[in-house]
């Protein structure tokens, strides 16, 4: 690297290392601050040589990047930016921490999508959904597909990894000029994870008419995009490759939706040249991601921690909870997005029938909607309250974003 970049790259290291001694983070966003005001080249200095996966969607990036990492770790060693720091600066504090790696797994803002790729050259990008989330500063779904499909056309080269069963995600990997999306570009691989939440995709981005289902299958009633042929698919608890052979998964983390999530990193770890024999045990050690899933005793509560930052993400959440007490903490603080509105596109009826507390800063906003969805529950303060107020046993706590962070923090910054 240029001299300029060489004292970057060590200025964001020892940066993000005294805010770790400090108890002030874990240094994923002050170092690549620091080191990109340096060098504004810094983070593509820091790409070159390495073999890249981007990975990118509203949800479930953050552990799918964590699976990926995993599987690609196969072939040598992987920087990553495990603690969910998804933006430029996370991305060039995680490879300055890292130092000299074949390969790097990076989770990306699906904002940011565009602006990485440039800097970054990507062997491959994933591509998981698109849903709403934060529209009080955020673009548009059908908006974001455009950004993404315009910043792939830029780069024809690159290997695509796709959700086949999100309409705006077939379409953005899919290039302008191909008019029947039932032939699949030779450079996109399709996987299908499933995709509970549709309320996003009810109408076609290329021609504005209705997209229709039956089952797993869904098609414009106006022009071809449709459903393609998907070569990684999840087969009650295992995967099946391109070459129709079954891998049982056994993983740490719950829910159906990991089950894809594992597919997906599967799939990019292919593109590596990873075997999916190879790459399978080592998903199972992933036990939770950045606090996501973790699992703490607490005063004799077994405490299970959950992100849900919009309505896809809750439904997901609600099918990992198990039927236990369970703590639902909101806050609309800039990272989370200011607007609670979103609350009304959840439906909360799969937690009638168990104990349900509340609390966060906007926990009268998830009131008003509980009783609209006749959810009985009740109020308290903060967490340590929580605790107090269920039996031993398990507690589920289903949290946003800041919120989420506020009770890990509560909880020593579990990881």
């Amino acid at each position: 690297m240029p001299l300029r970049a060489k004292v970057a790259s060590s200025v964001s290291r020892t940066a993000a290392a005294l805010s770790r001694a400090a108890g002030r983070g874990d240094g994923s966003v002050i170092g690549g601050w620091l080191g990109l005001k340096i060098d504004p080249e810094l983070l593509a200095h820091l790409s070159a040589g390495r073999a890249i996966a981007l990975i990118s969607g509203t949800n479930g990036k953050t552990t799918t990047t964590r699976l990926a990492a995993a599987a690609v770790g196969v072939l040598g060693r992987v920087a990553t930016n495990s603690f969910g720091a998804n933006m430029p600066t996370g991305h060039t504090s995680a490879l300055a921490k890292a130092g000299s790696t074949p390969y790097a797994v990076l989770e990306v803002d699906e904002h940011y999508l565009a602006q990485v790729i440039e800097a970054t050259d990507p062997h491959v990008v994933a591509l998981l959904n698109l849903s709403r989330d934060q529209l009080d500063r955020a673009k548009e779904v059908a908006m974001m597909a455009q950004l993404w499909r315009a910043a792939l056309a830029r780069h024809p080269d690159i290997r695509v990894v796709a959700n086949a069963d999100d309409p705006m995600v077939v379409w953005a990997a899919t290039p302008p000029a191909s008019h029947d999306q039932r032939i699949t570009p030779p450079h996109v691989t399709w996987f299908s994870a499933g995709q509970r939440w549709h309320d996003d995709s009810w109408v076609c981005p290329e021609c504005g008419s209705t997209i229709q289902r039956s089952g797993e299958q869904w098609w414009c009633t106006g022009c071809p995009l449709r459903r393609p042929e998907p070569q990684w698919t999840v087969d009650e608890e295992g995967v099946v490759d391109p070459t129709g052979a079954w891998y049982k998964v056994k993983l740490q983390l719950p829910g159906k939706v990991n089950i894809g999530n594992a597919a997906t990193a599967l799939a990019v770890a292919a593109e590596f040249g990873v075997r999916p024999f190879d790459a399978v045990p080592r998903l199972g050690d992933v036990t939770s991601v950045a606090g996501r899933y973790a699992q703490v005793v607490r005063d004799g509560r077994t405490v299970r921690l959950l992100l849900a930052k919009n309505p896809a993400s809750w439904l997901e959440a609600f099918d990992m909870a198990d039927e236990a007490p369970t703590l639902l903490s909101i806050n609309a603080r800039d990272p989370d997005g200011l607007d609670t509105s979103w609350l009304f596109d959840v439906d909360f009826a799969p937690l009638r029938g168990r104990l349900v507390l509340i609390t966060g800063d906007r926990a009268y906003d998830l009131a008003v909607r509980l009783e609209v969805n006749d959810v009985p529950f009740q109020y308290v303060r903060t967490f340590d309250e929580a605790v107090r107020a269920v039996p031993p046993g398990r507690l589920e706590v289903i949290a946003n974003y800041t919120a989420f962070q506020d009770i890990r923090a509560e909880l020593d910054r579990v990881n």
